[in-house]
């Protein structure tokens, strides 16, 4: 299992991949493509020509985590990110927004919630 925590940093690839490619083939579409080092601990998060899967790189010190999410109906296509850079960073939230099929541009609740000051009483 995966864990994306805060200080990681993730990496949304914006131009489709072909769907066959495993580790290797991804790891070289970092380095040619997102001129990002595929060793460097970076969560790489990809989408299939169709748009029905994500592939997710990382590499934990050890080896690969490598991990496909496809899903039943419906399309990632309509919600991935994109724009001119060949890559797009996103928060952890956003990534498990991304994975659950919904729009990680969507405005979602804080990331924190403030915490009250002690001076206040709490109403019974």
């Amino acid at each position: 299992m995966l864990q994306l925590t805060p200080h990681m940093k993730i990496l949304v690839a914006v131009e489709p991949v072909d769907g066959r490619k495993g580790i290797d083939g991804l790891a070289e579409v970092c380095r040619q493509k997102l001129a990002e080092d595929p060793f460097s601990g970076c969560v790489f998060i990809f989408r299939t020509r169709r748009g029905t899967s994500i592939k997710i790189l990382v590499y934990d010190g050890q080896g690969f985590f490598y991990a496909q999410k496809r899903l039943s109906q419906g399309s990632f296509r309509h919600i991935w990110p994109g724009g001119p850079a060949p890559s797009q960073q996103l928060q952890p939230h956003q990534a498990h927004i991304l994975m659950a099929a919904g729009s990680p541009s969507v405005k979602v609740a804080p990331l924190w919630k403030p915490v009250r000051p002690t001076s206040q009483k709490v109403p019974a």
